[in-house]
């Protein structure tokens, strides 16, 4: 399976600014997009587009510092043009131009942020990351490596699931069944249980995935 090329947000190899920036440092940089655009100004609208516009350009202005091609740029876009389209009609229609302009940039802001951590974080770094985040909740039963493991498969498992459905897709589509709805979903949910029970076997032959055997 192709899955592998469907990771929007892969790590790329740099030695830029960005990249040099510690996670924690990246990782609160989010967190303040997330709080300028979803906190700008609400008394004036105007006020409020200029700090979403400022934020929104900064974080392309850093997807570049970080040598990141623009066609990742439009991809992470492409992704969500329906929902940014059929959102900032909506907001247009109830609230007006500059309101819609505000609730889009917004989205694309803290998107293109998240993005850019991950673009520029190796995902080993990310795991480690996640895993002192929830090392206090160790006090209460929670188990950090156990935590980072099971992201580390969700991320392992997106993109091949994603891969699965183009290659089936493809497939249907040479034999004329782009509409069969079994063609396309059967083979995708063979593949993705013959992958997890592959995963599993895997773990369980290094030992891990019990509890028990900790």
């Amino acid at each position: 399976m192709r899955g592998h090329a469907h990771l929007v947000a892969g790590y790329v190899p740099g030695a830029s600014p960005v990249h040099r920036t510690p996670l924690w440092g990246k990782a609160v940089s989010l967190l303040l997009v997330a709080v300028l655009c979803l906190g700008s100004p609400a008394v004036s609208v105007v006020a409020g587009v200029g700090t979403t516009t400022a934020v929104l350009a900064l974080v392309v202005a850093a997807h570049f510092v970080a040598g990141l091609p623009g066609r990742r740029l439009w991809r992470a876009v492409r992704l969500m043009l329906i929902f940014l389209v059929l959102i900032g009609a909506y907001q247009w229609w109830q609230h007006g131009p500059w309101t819609a302009w505000q609730v889009v940039a917004s989205i694309l802001a803290t998107v293109l942020a998240s993005n850019v951590l991950t673009a520029t974080t190796p995902v080993d770094e990310l795991l480690d990351g996640l895993s002192a985040l929830v090392l206090p909740l160790a006090r209460v039963g929670a188990d950090p490596e156990r935590f980072a493991l099971t992201v580390a498969l969700m991320l392992r498992s997106i993109p091949f699931i994603i891969g699965a459905f183009g290659d089936v897709r493809d497939a249907a589509r040479a034999r004329g069944l782009e509409r069969n709805v079994l063609a396309l979903s059967l083979p995708v949910v063979i593949a993705t249980v013959g992958y997890a029970k592959a995963t599993g076997e895997a773990l369980a032959a290094r030992g891990l995935g019990d509890p028990d055997e900790d």
